[in-house]
Order: structure tokens, then sequence, then C-alpha cells
């Protein structure tokens, strides 16, 4: 954990002093000890540092949300890019733009509607075909509706040319151009995601040795398994409003996290903390560097990072049922 922080902090650095742009690391070491030019000064303070703090924020989402939606499906293949939950939220958007929708609060409510159907849709549908066990069944389902989705909000951007700029600029998943007044709408949902997750810490790991042993230590795995849902779309949602949708950091952090502390979720989701801030904001610095002047969209970078897991999860001898 302490080194999973380290890294965490060195990464927050390395957004401060590493850009697309002409000011470079000596530049912005300086405007952090109170000095260097007014240039250097707006880059650091009103570009790169909000968007550090956006890329904290949303890591730190995804990593948890994906956390959380594994253990309540017992599925280590569940992760809300790859089941439809963030695209479910990137539709629920475009749509609110299409309408004219501007402020940045409403956007996050949107997004975390269209994100909590998305993840209703997909569970009962696996649940319903009585193969909630089955992993890749389970992405399969999100598959078809993430393609459904992704298919519809393209049709959003030829309904409407005015919004067609905004909407793509939003849906290629990016930490560029975003304000901190979405993050600042979306606090009050975020405080209620926390005060639920710390809640249902120890009902998840009680669920987590079976519904019989859960039920006899006094959970409802039902309702708990309801209250999960909604957290994750709260997450999820606000995660996808800020910076559109990024797929795999929910994949990819809690099976790193899982791998370092093991299954139980007490101790993953404090790890996925670190881990969430260290990929999202590491593969941000990234997708500065790769293409100087220009920037490679975020979800590209995060996709390719995220891509070998799956494949790594996927060619594992047994797929564990968490």
């Amino acid at each position: 954990m302490p080194v999973a922080c380290l890294a965490a902090v060195l990464a927050c650095l390395a957004s401060l002093l590493w850009g697309a742009g002409d000011i470079g690391p000596a530049q912005a070491w300086a405007v952090l000890m109170g000095q260097g030019s007014e240039e250097a000064r707006f880059v650091v303070t009103e570009l790169r540092a909000p968007r550090t703090v956006i890329g904290i924020a949303v890591g730190m989402m995804l990593a948890c949300g994906g956390a959380l939606m594994q253990v309540v499906a017992r599925n280590p293949l569940a992760e809300p890019g790859l089941l439809g939950v963030s695209a479910g939220a990137a539709f629920a958007v475009a749509i609110a733009l299409l309408l004219g929708m501007e402020a940045a609060s409403l956007h996050v409510l949107v997004a975390q509607a269209g994100a909590l159907l998305g993840c209703l849709f997909v569970m009962s549908t696996v649940r319903l075909s009585g193969a909630r066990q089955d992993p890749v069944r389970l992405v399969l389902a999100g598959a078809a509706l993430s393609s459904l989705l992704v298919a519809l909000t393209s049709l959003v951007l030829l309904i409407d040319q005015r919004a067609a700029d905004e909407i793509r600029f939003w849906v290629i998943g990016s930490l560029a151009g975003r304000s901190l007044e979405a993050l600042g709408g979306s606090l009050p949902s975020l405080m209620l995601a926390l005060a639920l997750t710390l809640w249902l810490v120890r009902p998840l790991a009680a669920l987590a040795l079976g519904e019989a042993v859960a039920s006899g230590l006094g959970h409802h795995p039902g309702r708990v398994r309801k209250l999960t849902v909604l957290v994750v779309a709260l997450l999820v949602g606000a995660a996808t409003a800020l910076a559109g949708p990024i797929a795999f950091v929910g994949l990819a952090v809690p099976y790193v996290a899982r791998a370092l502390c093991g299954a139980d979720i007490r101790r993953t989701l404090w790890l996925c903390l670190p881990l969430g801030v260290v990929m999202l904001v590491s593969a941000d610095v990234v997708s500065r560097l790769l293409v100087r002047p220009s920037e490679l969209p975020l979800g590209v970078l995060t996709t390719l990072l995220g891509a070998p897991v799956l494949i790594a999860v996927v060619r594992a001898r047994r797929l564990p049922i968490l």
C-alpha cells in the first residue's frame, strides 16, 4: 500500500511536469516552487492541475467501480467498459447534449442514470439466461449491449451536426479540456457512493463466502447486490461524465490489486484507490508525450494497456468465480 501511494504521488507529479506543449519539466518545477513565467504558471495551474485532479478522481472511481462489479457478479471479467455500463452512460450524455443540456451537473446525473440502466440490463439478462456463473456469456451480453449503444450514439452524431462536434469531443475519452465544474457537481453523488461502499464492505466480504453464509451472518444478499449495482452506477456514471468512456481501467486495476493482496474485497478496494490513480494518470501523461505536439486519446491508450490483461484472464486455465 505505501508503495502504491508513492507511485500515485509520482504519477501526479509527472502529470504536472510533462505535457504536449512547450512548457517543459524545468519550467513547470519552477512554478511549483513559486517561481516561473506567467505562461508557465497558467499552463501548470489552469491546465495541468485541473486535469490531474480529474484524473485522480476518475481513476479511483473506475477502479473501485470495477472491483465492486466483479464481486457482485462473482466474475473476474466484469468490467464497466466491457459490460455496457460505460456505453450506457455515454449514450445517455450524448442524448443530453443533443437536447441542449449545458450544466455539467446535469451531465453527471444523466450519465449515472444511463450507467444504472446498462448495468441492470446486462445483469438481468445473464441471470434470466441461467448463466450467472458463466464469465464468457456475461462478457458477450455486455459486448452486445455496448455495440448497440455505440451504434445509437453514432446515429446521434448524424442527427444534429451542431451538437456533433461537442459529442465527438466528449465520447473519445480524454482528460483534456475537462472542467472542475463537473467534478464539483458530482460530489454529492460521490459522497453517497462512498457512504454506501463503507457500509457494503462487510456484507460483500461475507457474500464472497456464499449466500448461505452471508444470510447466516445477518446480511441480505439481494439487497446487497442491488445497492452495489447502484454504487457502481454512481461511480462509473460520474467518471464517464467527467472524462468520457474509458475502458479497461476497471478490469486491469482490480486484477492487479487481487494479485498483490488477495481476493478479500476489504483489502482490494483500498489498494484500488492508488492503483487506479497510477494507471489513469500515467496513461494520460504518456498520451501527451507519444505524438507531441498532439495528444493520443486516453481511451485508446488504456485499451492498449488493458487488452493484454483481458487476454491473460481469459487464457487462464480456470476462470475464478470471485
